[in-house]
């Protein structure tokens, strides 16, 4: 599972600057194009204590700044992502950037709050183009490794002291360091599988939050991870296409331990205190395009009377919700070419037989009393069925969301949150992914239905 906004999860090829251009001169300007930009929350009149400080941070001010981070990712690339990493306990722990803190503290007046993301974003950029310049001073090949250690010794010790300096070494800051070092190797075409392993050795969990690390220290890192390397690290070329992530994740789904998620949706249905879905549509994608926000309401609208008349999931239902995700006249069709996702890492090949597959699989969403799930299992399987079988040739994500929450909504649950179901991304060959996303679902049911009747709880 990966957050799609998270910029430690980001890798070089997402950030280096040779690969993404940036003008500077222009960042106001494109900043004020966006669509959140039109929309920026007020930060209430009362004390940074008050709980409707806190309501609104972790609410309209958090969705609104995920809109603004998604509309310059859109814009930029997924490096954009990263003007919000702050120093310390910000929205990230430990980033090198002093422009931003969360959004409590960083949206106040619509003006300051802008110049405020713009300041980050340069910021950020002027970062990843300093650490390009470190990382490029010395040209280094693993072919001649044994004869330039010190050479990566010295690039690698840089690096660290880059990072300390500018994270200052508060919470987290090792995460950034961990990161810095992996994009050093990969530049120099150590396989990123490789680079992970031995940065993580090189460091070997010596690198703490609130604590600079001691000359000798940053040497013992530096000289470990150079030592390290080895002619044979290099990352090989892809000899064959990418596989069929669809069939991958066909695979996965029979080994799935089902069985074992957790299972709050068995306590009956839940009416929370406020419509978590509809508050994260109007909150994220309202910012982002108010028709996007009106189309993804409507298709709520019309998933909860097709859940309440216990409608069976099949593909058609779900082009009746997209035809308004997407705003089209028409419904849209089943793709009929391979898809590709996650910056071309996953494809989803094609077949004669992939709608009546799809609509077998979404046929399981619903209880089998022979053969009893929890219904977080069936939800999160469902939301995976449609994001691998990735039937449209846009709006996948938002599809998938969909269809979670009909799968819920069919059952009488609805939620006062979503905050871990939209924004993430999941691994279709990684197993592991699908009990997580079990346990968020859980996690969302029980809180709102704790808070349901406990109104002084905040969501």
């Amino acid at each position: 599972m990966i957050c799609e906004l998270a910029p430690g999860v980001l890798s070089w090829d997402e950030v280096d600057p040779a690969r993404h251009p940036f003008d500077a001169a222009s960042a106001a300007r494109v900043v004020r194009s966006l669509g959140p930009s039109r929309c920026v929350p007020r930060r209430p009149d009362v004390p940074f204590a008050d709980p409707a400080m806190s309501a609104w941070s972790w609410g309209e001010a958090r969705l609104w700044a995920d809109a603004m981070s998604q509309a310059l990712v859109e814009h930029y690339g997924r490096w954009a992502a990263g003007f919000r990493w702050s120093h310390d306990e910000g929205d990230f722990d430990g980033g090198p950037v002093g422009h931003w803190c969360c959004p409590r503290d960083s949206i106040t007046t619509p003006q300051e709050t802008l110049t405020r993301v713009v300041a980050a974003l340069c910021e950020w950029r002027a970062w990843l183009e300093s650490l390009a310049g470190w990382i490029d001073a010395y040209p280094l090949d693993l072919a001649t490794v044994e004869d330039d250690r010190l050479l990566w010794d010295r690039a690698a010790r840089n690096l660290i002291l880059q990072v300390t300096d500018r994270t200052g070494c508060g919470s987290g800051w090792h995460g950034h360091c961990h990161q810095v070092l992996t994009w050093f190797l990969d530049r120099w075409a150590v396989a990123p599988d490789v680079a992970e392993e031995l940065v993580g050795q090189a460091i070997g969990g010596r690198f703490l939050s609130w604590t600079g690390p001691d000359a000798a220290l940053v040497d013992d890192v530096a000289e470990r991870l150079a030592g390290s390397l080895r002619p044979a690290d290099r990352a090989a070329r892809p000899a064959e296409p990418v596989p069929d992530h669809l069939e991958s994740w066909l695979a996965v789904r029979e080994t799935v331990a089902w069985q074992r998620a957790p299972d709050s949706g068995a306590e009956g249905p839940v009416t929370p205190r406020q419509d978590g879905v509809a508050e994260d549509i109007r909150g994220f994608d309202g910012a982002l395009d108010p028709a996007r926000a009106d189309g993804l309401l409507t298709a709520l609208e019309l998933l909860r009377d097709d859940a309440g008349r216990d409608a069976q999931l099949d593909f058609e239902l779900l082009r009746r919700w997209q035809r308004h995700v997407l705003g089209t006249s028409q419904l849209p069709p089943l793709r009929s070419r391979p898809a590709f996702a996650k910056g071309g890492r996953e494809r989803y090949g094609i077949a004669p037989d992939i709608r009546a597959r799809l609509d077998a699989c979404l046929a399981e969403s619903a209880y089998d009393a022979a053969r009893p799930l929890p219904l977080t299992a069936r939800a999160a399987r469902t939301y995976l069925d449609v994001c691998f079988f990735h039937p449209f040739d846009d709006g996948n994500a938002r599809a998938a969301f969909l269809a979670l929450i009909f799968v819920l909504a069919r059952e009488g649950i609805a939620l006062d949150g979503v905050v871990l179901l939209r924004r993430v991304t999941f691994q279709a060959d990684e197993p592991g992914d699908a009990l997580t996303l079990a346990g968020y679902i859980d996690t969302h049911i029980t809180e709102t239905r704790r808070r349901a009747v406990s109104p002084d709880r905040v969501p």
